[in-house]
């Protein structure tokens, strides 16, 4: 079944995307908690704090669709690197732990 080929490449294209969503801020949606409001694409601060990682998480989920989609016609024929699915996400939890490294060490 293709499906089951393409969750690999879905898997490290969500990682890379949310990755790269979360440094640029390009979140799909924005969500006010303070007022309880919603807004499309990435919104400053009203009235409280922004909360851009549901955006960001969609911004991933649909980039992802979309990439999985680009590589279904050629997992047909060829199947992925196992690895794929797990090294990329894996990779990319290091790379946030540099760039949240404050949170973590003084």
């Amino acid at each position: 079944m293709s499906a089951t080929r393409v969750i690999p490449v879905f898997s490290a294209a969500f990682a890379i995307i949310y990755a790269i969503a979360v440094e640029a801020n390009l979140a799909a949606i924005t969500y006010h908690p303070k007022t309880g409001a919603w807004g499309w694409l990435t919104q400053e601060a009203t009235d409280g704090p922004a909360m851009h990682w549901y955006g960001w998480l969609i911004t991933a989920l649909f980039g992802a669709l979309i990439v999985s989609a680009v590589a279904l016609p050629v997992t047909r024929t060829r199947q992925p690197v196992a690895w794929i699915g797990w090294a990329v996400p894996l990779a990319t939890m290091v790379v946030f732990l540099y760039l949240l490294r404050s949170f973590f060490f003084y």
